[in-house]
């Protein structure tokens, strides 16, 4: 196992970092368990969660938590390695792991979603956040839209979808070891997947890759995370605010 993905603090690391702060968040990547073509990783996503997870705890006093690294990939099910748990199952997994931090201390939690096919993510932190929990969802895709720009990436959000210029950069800046060759004639553009929820993704790539892996950098990996880095800060604002919005039914 690769220790950098998991956090190797102690108890007093933790009780240390959260003296004098008002209010504790810990900070939890989630990932996937899916195949991006022939030249990236099937842990890709949990990779890309765990370095944005890194960059946020090396800029802001967070506590940085173990990927959960198996996700809601059953568009991907025909290429062989894909692995999913439902979606009901990871609502279950991320609520309990939000309840047990509150039992000791640790009242917000920001999710790090490296998998676009989590949705049921959003429905976790709205419904949590209805309730007047302290929940988050990062990065929104204004988040990566500013990284995009910032770094360089000539891909758009649309056409960058899976295993293409974002995360091939990404690895190329943490993991380079990890990156096959091959990705500078992988690319492949199908911007127009109105059906992928009911066909999945072999309706719209035979290699499993919709995006330019071929314009990937490791310089534009490394720009990526330090600008979801500077991102990360407006919701460490949000969350620690004295103020933050409660359930529906108790604002003023």
């Amino acid at each position: 196992m690769d220790v950098s993905l998991v956090p190797t603090d102690t108890t007093e690391d933790v009780r240390g970092r959260g003296r004098g702060l008002a209010r504790q968040i810990a900070v939890l990547p989630v990932g996937s368990y899916e195949q991006h073509g022939p030249h990236l990783p099937l842990a890709t996503d949990t990779l890309v969660a765990c370095a944005i997870a890194r960059e946020i705890a090396a800029a802001h006093p967070v506590h940085p938590l173990p990927p959960v690294t198996i996700g809601c990939s059953h568009e991907h099910a025909d290429w062989p390695g894909t692995v999913s748990v439902s979606s009901v199952t990871l609502h279950a997994v991320i609520r309990d792991i939000a309840d047990s931090l509150r039992r000791s201390g640790v009242d917000a939690l920001v999710v790090v979603n490296g998998h676009g096919g989590n949705y049921v993510l959003g429905n976790v932190v709205q419904e949590s956040s209805a309730r007047g929990e302290r929940m988050a969802l990062f990065p929104a895709a204004e988040d990566w839209e500013a990284a995009r720009e910032r770094a360089g990436v000539a891909t758009s959000l649309l056409t960058d979808m899976h295993a293409g210029e974002i995360e091939t950069s990404i690895l190329l800046h943490t993991h380079p070891e990890l990156v096959r060759p091959g990705f500078e004639a992988a690319d492949f553009v199908a911007d127009d997947r109105r059906h992928l929820l009911s066909l999945g993704m072999s309706a719209y790539t035979d290699s499993g890759v919709i995006g330019r892996p071929s314009l990937g950098s490791a310089e534009k990996g490394k720009e990526l995370l330090a600008s979801l880095a500077d991102s990360f800060g407006a919701y460490f604002s949000i969350l620690t605010a004295a103020d933050a919005p409660g359930p529906v039914g108790e604002r003023g």
